[in-house]
């Protein structure tokens, strides 16, 4: 009986842990509204990996996490607008001036 308890929780785990590590997102479809309200995941890690996508488009590859820091509290303040949540979040850096 304790060892089935035991494998049974290995499985959960172990299915839990490759459920997590499959998950990807098409960056250009999250809205603001998933980005604001945390649907998908934690916004200041989509606020880095957005910050790395305008960088490399610029080919600047040093990384200023003070100005990633107030960019991701500009956009988060803009998506938090109801009048914005349909915007995708790229057309909201785009609108706001912050991609370039």
């Amino acid at each position: 009986m304790h060892s089935k308890l035991i494998v049974s929780s290995l499985l959960i785990v172990a299915s839990a842990s490759s459920l997590h590590a499959q998950m990807s997102l098409d960056v250009s479809k999250i809205t603001c509204d998933q980005f604001a309200h945390h649907k998908i995941g934690n916004p200041r890690m989509i606020a880095a990996w957005l910050s790395g996508y305008y960088n490399a488009k610029r080919n600047n590859l040093t990384i200023d996490l003070q100005n990633v820091e107030a960019t991701a509290e500009k956009i988060q303040f803009y998506c938090e607008n109801q009048n914005n949540w349909e915007v995708p979040v790229m057309q909201a850096i785009e609108r706001l001036g912050t991609g370039k």
